[in-house]
């Protein structure tokens, strides 16, 4: 077995990433591993598993599939990642083991350990790749950055509060209450609007 931990100059690929532990998680990017053994925080997951619960609901009866992590992704041999959620509607890039070739939506969960992977690692990533839509969602400021294809490269964000419901372009028709997806109460917004400052909380 090729232990990550053990050779980390090497680059990695599929032939090797196949063979490590199932009960730690990797990720390779551009051959490169990335270890993701530590567990997200309980609001991390709390609101991962809110937006992959949402979707699916919404997806009932129509051809697109949800996942939630860890669900492989394999781009190429040299990369392969595992998105918090991610939505795939062409069935054929959905094999026993995992993805194949870029998800429809792919969602990531921001936390301090990983932002840096999900804010520039990621981001390229999945733009050379081609994922239409990506949200990066943000629990401490209770926003979701929205990142969308246009002539294959992303352009500047669009930012989503709590307060708002989010369209989802690569799934019509779909839109996400975010004050769900963050548990929060839109009452709040009447307390917004009598305060002096008028401030979002």
């Amino acid at each position: 077995m090729t232990y990550p931990a053990q050779k980390v100059s090497q680059r990695f690929s599929w032939n090797e990433y196949k063979d490590w532990p199932e009960d730690e998680r990797w990720q390779i990017i551009d051959g490169q591993a990335y270890c993701m053994t530590a567990a997200p925080n309980i609001r991390h997951q709390k609101i991962t598993g809110n937006m992959y619960a949402s979707i699916r609901e919404k997806l009932k009866g129509k051809p697109c599939i949800p996942f939630i992590a860890p669900t492989d992704v394999v781009f190429d041999d040299y990369n392969i990642v595992q998105p918090d959620v991610l939505v795939v509607c062409d069935k054929s890039r959905i094999t026993d083991a995992n993805i194949q070739g870029a998800p429809d939506l792919v969602i990531e969960v921001i936390s301090p350990s990983n932002s840096f992977m999900d804010k520039k690692l990621k981001l390229e990533l999945y733009e050379r790749f081609g994922v239409p839509e990506y949200l990066l969602v943000d629990p401490v400021g209770d926003l979701v950055e929205c990142y969308r294809l246009v002539a294959g490269k992303y352009g500047r964000a669009e930012i989503f509060p709590w307060h708002e419901e989010l369209p989802l372009v690569s799934l019509p028709s779909l839109l996400i209450s975010l004050w769900e997806i963050f548990e929060r109460d839109l009452a709040e917004l009447n307390l917004v609007k009598e305060s002096p400052k008028g401030y979002l909380i």
